[in-house]
């Protein structure tokens, strides 16, 4: 929601400076340059990016309106975390079964909607947890294994950042091809009154304008907005992972929910009791 308001401080300190200088407003509306470097933009992007990370960039920009990992969300992870390790203490490793093979329909995860509507966390549990019950892999090479699926689930959530922001490095050039496709236009009217040739001038201006504004007040900013929240993300990621490579080694389920505790970025970072408490609560 930060970024929405964003947005609009760029907009207001742009137009109300111009406003301050006695500009006329109407001059900067200029449909033409608009679609021109919009236009432009949205075809450059579609010819550059596979449909699949254009489906996560529209996934990604919709998570800019929330508030993003709070403590909330990780309380609920080591919670939930602390109660699957708990079933595993009383009943071994077979009673996981049940929650790994139909995570869905498992008692404990449908206390936790928000960790279900996340398939990709909720893969990697399953099938971290489905690979513990089949036993037999040493805790480093189970570690090898997590690190190479976040690795990979990194590079694949990172995508669309990237996409952005050559978009955004691309606008600047896009305002000039539109300023100068203005300028053959003003060149073709070179004989006509002066008041008309300066509107045209002014118009070819405004497509640099819109270009520089677009990329660093609004694409570029964006682009490092969704490269900050997936770098977020990835500490959750992170989290799990520590649950259940403590989980592996025998630890008990508040020690490996210590262990995954400790990854957390301190700003949102759940305090010891608090987890501690958030645990016997569950038991009732």
């Amino acid at each position: 929601m930060i970024a929405i308001a964003g947005i609009f401080v760029v907009a207001a300190a742009v137009v109300g400076g111009y406003l301050m200088e006695e500009g006329h407003l109407m001059v900067l509306f200029q449909p033409a340059e608009f679609l021109i470097i919009g236009g432009a933009a949205i075809g450059s992007l579609l010819v550059g990016t596979p449909p699949k990370v254009l489906k996560s960039l529209l996934s990604q920009l919709s998570k800019i309106l929330g508030s993003g990992l709070n403590k909330k969300a990780y309380i609920d992870l080591l919670v939930m975390m602390y109660e699957l390790f708990n079933v595993a203490r009383k009943d071994g490793l077979v009673g996981l079964e049940s929650h790994v093979e139909h995570p869905e329909e498992s008692s404990i995860i449908k206390k936790y909607p928000r960790f279900l509507k996340n398939p990709s966390a909720l893969n990697f549990l399953s099938d971290t947890m489905r690979i513990i019950i089949m036993g037999g892999i040493p805790d480093h090479d189970l570690e090898a294994m997590l690190d190479l699926d976040l690795e990979t689930h990194h590079a694949e959530n990172i995508q669309p950042s990237f996409s952005l922001a050559r978009i955004g490095d691309a606008l600047p050039g896009l305002g000039i091809v539109a300023a100068v496709l203005g300028v053959v236009i003003t060149m073709g009217a070179i004989g006509g009154p002066p008041e008309v040739i300066g509107h045209k001038v002014g118009a070819a201006l405004v497509g640099t304008f819109l270009g520089v504004l677009l990329s660093y007040g609004f694409v570029q900013p964006l682009a490092a907005n969704l490269q900050n929240m997936n770098e977020a993300e990835g500490k959750y990621y992170i989290c799990l992972k520590q649950g259940l490579l403590a989980f592996h080694k025998g630890f008990a389920a508040s020690i490996a929910v210590e262990f995954a505790r400790r990854v957390i970025p301190s700003d949102v970072r759940p305090g010891f009791t608090e987890v501690e408490e958030a645990c016997r609560a569950s038991k009732k």
